[in-house]
């Protein structure tokens, strides 16, 4: 399904978390075993990284990307933007330090993508929260923050207006809830919460209203496979009776076009992963698309409402990538 690129102003916050474009129950199940993987083909790319941040900016209708780390292993802080059909560089007065492993997710409730956190070179945390408006990125200052840490989730929370945070690392694994409401962040104290992890995955489920988190790297170093889900208030685990395989650094984002959560990738079990799999709020299922981005992990992905499409790009395996495939 396309949607339009011109996105009205009252569309925005819905476009960031996936509900343009929805269509019915019955044929979402039919599209999301239709869908498909289709690797692009634009003049100009972003070299090729892992571990990069990206979210889809509904204010300009650009899925917007930023650092990462390089082929050589070196961090970066260069800012893209992909128009559904060619990358481009922008080249803004100020950008935050070099990083990867960085939190990103659009803030419907203010417009900006909100940046945090990271990971720089010899295991410095730069920290800070930064908002990118569309041609320029500020750092803020709220009055509270959570400590510096990498690997964190972060997903905008269409429910509750604000954007939600979970977990990472910071010398140790976190199971921290916060949340940023546009000028400062809140630490949650939810009755249930899932054990401290890294490098998991979080979509917002817009057919449900909730936020979905699945798997990571757990505190004894060990790959995690749970499925849980946030509602605003408190995490409840969830019990599918079937599942992926335990993983992290995988990609996952939620579409609206078939209304389902998509996860693909990552890494676990000595292994890199290329399979496909939906979650339609209480069930995972394996997807077999005729065609697959070939196995890797710390790949960047984000819906894209203007488009109707899933956008990936890069990731790791053997080397890094620098592809861009989109699922649709």
């Amino acid at each position: 399904m396309k949607v339009s690129r011109i996105v009205s102003t009252g569309a925005v916050a819905l476009a960031a978390c996936g509900v343009l474009g929805m269509v019915s129950p019955g044929v979402q199940a039919s599209s999301a075993s239709a869908a498909t993987w289709t690797q692009q083909a634009p003049a100009t790319s972003p070299p090729a990284r892992e571990s990069a941040s990206m979210a889809y900016d509904a204010a300009t209708g650009t899925e917007v990307l930023f650092g990462g780390q390089s082929s050589s292993s070196q961090p970066l802080h260069d800012t893209w933007t992909w128009n559904g059909s060619t990358w481009t560089q922008q080249a803004p007065a100020t950008s935050p330090p070099a990083r990867e492993d960085a939190s990103m997710a659009y803030d419907a409730a203010t417009g900006t993508v909100v940046l945090f956190g990271g990971v720089s070179d010899r295991g410095r945390r730069p920290g800070g929260t930064w908002t990118w408006d569309g041609s320029a990125w500020t750092q803020q200052a709220p009055a509270t923050s959570p400590p510096t840490r990498y690997g964190a989730s972060m997903v905008y929370d269409a429910a509750t207006g604000t954007v939600v945070l979970f977990g990472g690392y910071d010398g140790r694994y976190l199971r921290g809830t916060w949340t940023w409401n546009g000028s400062t962040w809140t630490k949650q104290a939810p009755a249930t919460r899932p054990p401290a992890r890294a490098n998991a995955m979080m979509a917002y489920d817009a057919a449900t209203g909730t936020v979905v988190l699945f798997g990571g790297t757990g505190a004894e170093g060990n790959d995690l496979g749970g499925t849980w889900t946030w509602n605003g208030s408190t995490w409840t685990k969830q019990a599918p009776a079937t599942s992926p395989p335990a993983r992290f650094e995988a990609s996952m984002a939620y579409d609206a076009a078939t209304g389902t959560v998509v996860l693909f990738g990552g890494a676990g079990n000595n292994q890199y992963f290329g399979d496909t799999w939906t979650w339609d709020g209480s069930t995972w299922t394996k997807q077999a698309p005729a065609t697959s981005p070939p196995a890797r992990s710390g790949a960047s992905m984000a819906y894209d409402a203007a488009t109707g499409t899933v956008v990936l790009f890069g990731g790791l395996a053997s080397g890094s990538y620098d592809h861009t495939w989109t699922w649709g």
